[in-house]
């Protein structure tokens, strides 16, 4: 058995762990991969996409760079009757489509449950602020729906709970640390009085959290990842807080989804497959052995 993969870029620490995990399952499975690198280039996925038609693998693994440019490449591929299984990211106009309502062109999407993540990240918010305040969004790059999912429920602890964080500012660190520590800095030259920044990454949390002390300001940083950079950071106090992901992990579990799908063991449509990503502080750190 062959199977594709279009990873979105393996120089980027997350999706790199994913094809790490996904490589390891083929191995232990007997399954032979091709793997194409988009390079964070939506452009150059589609043609990395035309490249696997071109082989016929019985199988795609999508890690896609653009959610609504990759329901194309997902017609594409079921156009040349090649099965795909997303990786890490939803296909489809995510301001449209919920998270799990899969694509019906897929046979399944393996991710993170992002807006219970988000959700996750906002009580480490409550429990960092139990009096709330100003706060300020650190997104991701745009494109991903990533930036949406895993705002879309930060703030409902707090409202439970009846506390108000104020959202001041939102800037895209584009998932780095250094363009983070920019965004951070901006936001703080705007608004001096920032409580809290939620940075959708650990790497940009990390920038974040260099921001905050060069400007000797008393913000707390969340971030979101479960990185070996955002674990670093909790230990040592520069981030209150992360949520624990597991991508090598997930990179197995989408290449078993997709090996059951194809031997008929497990047969799949658009259906959504995920695995828990727990609240992780100063309190329970131990438990996240990082993956990236």
């Amino acid at each position: 058995m062959t199977v594709g993969v279009s990873n979105l870029g393996e120089s980027f620490p997350f999706p790199a762990a994913i094809g790490e995990g996904i490589k390891a399952k083929a191995k232990e499975l007997g399954v032979h991969i091709v793997q194409l690198d988009a390079k964070g280039d939506a452009q150059k996925q589609g043609s990395d996409v035309q490249d696997l038609i071109g082989q016929s693998p019985d199988g795609v693994l999508l890690l896609p760079v653009d959610s609504g440019v990759a329901v194309g490449y997902v017609d594409q591929l079921k156009a040349a009757k090649i099965p795909v299984v997303a990786v890490a990211s939803q296909v489809g106009d995510h301001k449209k489509r919920k998270l799990e309502d899969v694509y019906s062109g897929l046979a399944a999407l393996v991710t993170q449950q992002e807006y219970e993540a988000g959700k996750a990240a906002g009580r480490l918010a409550l429990k960092a602020l139990p009096s709330g305040g100003k706060m300020a969004v650190v997104e991701g790059a745009a494109g991903f729906a990533e930036v949406e999912t895993r705002f879309a429920r930060f703030l409902d602890p707090a409202k439970v709970a009846g506390v108000k964080f104020k959202v001041v500012a939102r800037q895209p660190g584009d998932w780095t640390a250094e363009a983070a520590q920019s965004a951070c800095q901006n936001m703080l030259s705007s608004n001096p009085d920032i409580n809290l920044f939620y940075a959708e990454s650990d790497d940009m949390g990390v920038g974040c959290a260099k921001a905050v002390k060069a400007a000797k300001s008393h913000a707390k940083v969340i971030g979101i990842g479960g990185s070996k950079l955002g674990i670093a950071a909790v230990k040592s106090g520069e981030l209150a807080g992360t949520v624990c992901y597991k991508p090598y992990d997930l990179g197995k579990l989408a290449m078993q989804t997709l090996y059951g799908h194809l031997k008929g063991t497990d047969t799949k449509s658009a259906e959504f497959v995920s695995y828990e990503t727990p609240a992780i502080d100063a309190s329970n750190v131990a438990k996240c052995a990082p993956q990236w």
